[in-house]
């Protein structure tokens, strides 16, 4: 694609008065305020009048600043250009939603997880945001990300297990079948972090808040041996949940793992699997097998766990040059499990927990590009709005449909949020014209429609 040449030169001015870049944030807002972001925030959060007067319009713009792209504070002079405040009250500077974040203390934060959870269940109550998470098992998954930082003035930055100077978020999402997975609980903890601290607190929140959303029904956490501990465990179990979580290869695991007899591993599909239509069975050089185990069997009797210990075996690729002939080596990975799931099943389900690495990827490459203040709550409050924005665009791609229910954020950004429009006026109605043969016309119209009503009759 060139410049058209029968107009080769081309002029440029900022000066059209009823141009907005971003017309998918008009049902996006909307479906959030029928969710009651802004009510909720308004009630819920107690930030001091000079600084958090109006709290429900402040949180609603940071989140509409980060749908449409922002990732940092001065990136919300987005949200004022052309004819943004003639479609919203309350376009507020930069500035004034800088201050607005710096006035938050822990306590205020925590109101804002409060307001997360329930935005969360307005959004599951008006799409279908989690409509199969009513069938068979649920799976809850917790891990952390750090998020890299630069400059000497971030309260609580430091140095962590990745080697990189930042701030450590944890997270817990839930998948529901047919859609992309949604945060369901969030915590900022400082750099150098332990990744399991805290993980009790943050278990309890995420399964207060699933059981809000589905009261009854088995859930399943799933983890990676960082939150391989009695507490996080111990608290999804008195929760009700079952659990699923990588363990470490101490001497015990080790043990359990030896004991395993030769004939007890089960070809399991893998990468590089084929299938035996005449035996009906997987050939594949990756087996499992299981073997009972107590969890923390050194504390005392009322704190141990019986389940089962699921362990996956591959042959070890780095095993020295000439030993593979005489006998094969084999890298194990195994995981502590209380499910009632098979032994094949249970480890491609404990496999899917890596959907988390997913989310982390999209949030970093979102909102969370960036930990935008000095102060340490402050950034703490802006990782919850990045989760709310993240939730209300993928509320949005579930009403959306087709591919765009498991699509990433940058693509939901770019085929339903960054539409450019005209606004035209005729007495109190507005209308929005949007670009003929947008490709996504379709999905941009059912969301749309269930947000606003349906659309206006086509003009000029």
């Amino acid at each position: 694609m060139r410049l058209s040449h029968s107009r080769p030169v081309v002029a440029a001015r900022f000066d059209e008065p009823n141009l907005v870049s971003a017309a998918g944030l008009v049902p996006l807002l909307r479906l959030a305020a029928d969710a009651g972001l802004g009510r909720l925030a308004g009630e819920l959060l107690s930030v001091p009048a000079d600084k958090g007067a109006n709290a429900g319009g402040k949180v609603t713009a940071l989140v509409a600043g980060m749908l449409a792209g922002a990732d940092s504070i001065d990136d919300m002079s987005l949200l004022r250009h052309g004819a943004m405040g003639t479609l919203f009250d309350r376009v507020y500077a930069p500035s004034t939603l800088g201050s607005f974040l710096r006035a938050f203390a822990f306590g205020h934060v925590r109101q804002l997880d409060a307001v997360a959870s329930r935005f969360l269940a307005g959004l599951a109550g008006r799409t279908p945001l989690l409509a199969g998470l009513g069938e068979g098992l649920v799976c809850v998954d917790v891990d952390d990300t750090v998020i890299e930082v630069h400059g000497y003035a971030k309260q609580g930055a430091g140095f962590g297990y990745t080697g990189v100077r930042g701030l450590n978020a944890l997270l817990a999402t839930v998948t529901a079948p047919w859609s992309a997975p949604v945060v369901i609980a969030q915590r900022l903890r400082k750099g150098s972090v332990n990744s399991a601290r805290g993980g009790q607190r943050l278990v309890r929140d995420a399964l207060a808040t699933l059981r809000g959303l589905r009261p009854g029904g088995p859930v399943l956490l799933r983890a990676d041996s960082a939150f391989y501990g009695y507490a996080t465990i111990g608290a999804a179990v008195r929760a009700g949940a079952q659990v699923s979580v990588t363990v470490r290869m101490d001497p015990k695991v080790k043990a359990a793992i030896a004991a395993i007899p030769g004939g007890a591993w089960t070809p399991i599909e893998y990468p590089d699997a084929i299938f035996d239509e005449e035996s009906g069975r997987w050939i594949s050089r990756a087996e499992v097998a299981e073997v009972p185990f107590t969890a923390f069997s050194s504390r005392k009797r009322a704190e141990q766990m019986p389940g089962r210990l699921v362990v996956r075996r591959i042959p070890d690729l780095n095993a020295p040059a000439g030993q593979g002939a005489l006998f094969e080596l084999w890298r194990f990975h195994a995981f502590f499990t209380t499910s009632g799931l098979d032994t094949v099943t249970a480890d491609a389900t404990h496999r899917g927990h890596a959907v988390i690495e997913q989310v982390n990827a999209d949030l970093k490459g979102s909102a969370l590009a960036h930990l935008p203040s000095g102060r340490f709550t402050a950034n703490s409050a802006w990782l919850v709005c990045a989760v709310m924005a993240f939730n209300l665009t993928r509320a949005a791609a579930t009403v959306a449909g087709g591919r765009l229910a498991r699509a990433t954020t940058a693509t939901i950004r770019r085929t339903l949020i960054t539409v450019p429009a005209r606004i035209a006026s005729s007495g109190r109605r507005l209308t929005l014209h949007l670009p003929i043969a947008w490709p996504w016309q379709q999905a941009w119209a059912e969301v749309f429609t269930r947000a606003c009503g349906p659309p206006g009759p086509a003009t000029s």
